[in-house]
Parts: structure tokens; sequence; C-alpha cells
């Protein structure tokens, strides 16, 4: 296995592995639905409750609802291991502050998701399990 550097300082490429987790962040504070959704491959899977995978328009409105919030997502991911164009990223991710509903948000976990990297060089999600071995 190949476990590659992800510290504060290292500038995150386009073609780097982790870089899915980067785009998704910017994406998701952007308020961009759209974008959001280009991370993953047409057929990836998110798992916004454990055990409830699912794709298409449910993962859409999943990350829809997360960005209704009006809350900023951070991630950092933890580790990132290579083998050719998959990769297994370990992230760990947090949303909290006062939701436009005035209600408190405290959310956070360490996910466990892959990527794999299309035949332009971009890494998208084949799995965002965002709550880990949950």
């Amino acid at each position: 296995m190949n476990s590659h550097d992800t510290s504060e300082s290292r500038v995150v490429l386009a073609g780097d592995p982790d870089s899915p987790a980067a785009r998704f962040v910017v994406a998701m504070n952007a308020g961009d639905p759209q974008a959001v959704d280009h991370v993953y491959e047409d057929d990836g899977i998110l798992v916004p409750v454990p055990g409830y995978p699912v794709t298409g328009p449910a993962r859409l409105a999943a990350n829809q609802h997360l960005q209704s919030l009006g809350l900023p997502i951070e991630a950092r991911p933890r580790h990132v291991y290579v083998a050719g164009d998959i990769a297994l990223l370990i992230v760990d991710w947090s949303i909290r502050g006062t939701a436009r509903d005035g209600s408190a948000v405290d959310m956070s976990g360490t996910a466990t998701d892959v990527v794999r990297r299309g035949q332009n060089g971009q890494w998208r999600y084949v799995i965002d399990n965002p709550h880990g071995t949950a």
C-alpha cells in the first residue's frame, strides 16, 4: 500500500487521490448541488445513514439537505492509500454552527471513502461513507 502525505501545507492538485474531498468541500460550501454531484461517478453511492446507500437523485437530495443547513463543512484527509486507479480515503469531517432554522448543529465523523481515477485523470467518489465503520 502507498500512503499519501495529506499535511495542511501540501497543495492538493486535481490529479491527487484526495482531491475529491477538497472538491466536495468547495462545492458544498459554495452551495452548488450540481458541482457536489459531479464529484461522484455516475453510479457512485453515498451512505447518508449507516446501512442505507443511495445513488442518483437520492444522493443529490441527501447532499442538498446538508447544504440547506447553510453551514460550512470541513474535511481533512487523514490517510490516502492508492492502488493503481483506486484509492481508499480516510477523512475527518465536521459541520458545526447554527443552522438557518436556528438549530444547533454539531456533526462530525471519519469517512471511509473509495475513489477511482477516470481516463481524464480526475478522481471521483465510487463510495462515500461519511460514517466510516458505523
